[in-house]
């Protein structure tokens, strides 16, 4: 059986699918970023990237959105939008992205109520959302690894504040392992390991060494690395 989308349908039973959920990336700017203290930075930039390319893989909508683009906080970043390159983030000027009514507007025309979203940073951009579209409704499923905020503290007590309102803690590796669900529906595994051998170490490599040293497969191969064209910054 095949979902709306083309892929091989997965079971539902209380788990996120590729047809009952939508992603929203919430303020994934330059200016949010340099705030965050409790996390890596470098890790957070790869871990949504790597989200992002997910719900590529498996067709699942996703709402971008971003907050005062021109006067503070800057571009998406292009490491994302390149993931999403037609795509325009919905522009806000509230700190709560449920205070606009086109964010609302972009989640609601989805027609899913499991809303798996990440932003920066936890305690303003991340939680109000959550609490307030749990209170209308909606199961949320925040994406804990491609999250930071200004301290551990700010951090921590956000993530009790949306597990105490409702919210389930996730991280972008789980998300599209729950996605993926069976190595044996072969229409996303190719891309899904593609996804895991440039973004999440260990296993990604571990993945690439049973490839080739156990079941003797050849090396992956990736694009060549081309170095950038000089360009004249003033």
């Amino acid at each position: 059986m095949s979902s709306a989308n083309g892929h091989a349908k997965r079971s539902e039973k209380g788990l996120l699918t590729q047809d009952n959920c939508v992603v929203t990336l919430i303020d994934h700017q330059p200016q949010m970023l340099f705030g965050v203290s409790n996390f890596d930075r470098q890790s957070i930039i790869n871990n949504t990237v790597a989200f992002a390319k997910a719900t590529r893989v498996f067709d699942v909508p996703v709402v971008l959105t971003t907050v005062e683009t021109h006067n503070f906080s800057g571009n998406l970043w292009p490491q994302l939008q390149a993931v999403f390159p037609t795509q325009t983030p919905i522009e806000r000027s509230s700190m709560n992205a449920w205070d606009d009514q086109n964010f609302v507007a972009a989640i609601k025309a989805t027609g899913r109520t499991k809303i798996v979203l990440a932003g920066l940073w936890t305690e303003t951009c991340v939680a109000l959302p959550t609490v307030q579209a749990i209170h209308d409704g909606y199961e949320i499923y925040v994406v804990e690894d491609c999250c930071g905020d200004v301290s551990q503290l700010a951090h921590d007590n956000a993530m009790k504040r949306v597990i105490q309102a409702g919210a389930k803690p996730v991280t972008s590796l789980s998300v599209m392992l729950e996605w993926q669900r069976d190595w044996a529906q072969k229409d996303t595994y190719d891309a899904v390991m593609d996804i895991a051998k440039t973004h999440y170490g260990a296993y990604g490599i571990g993945v690439e060494y049973a490839y080739t040293m156990v079941h003797k497969a050849p090396p992956t191969v990736f694009p060549e690395y081309v170095i950038p064209s000089p360009t004249n910054h003033r």
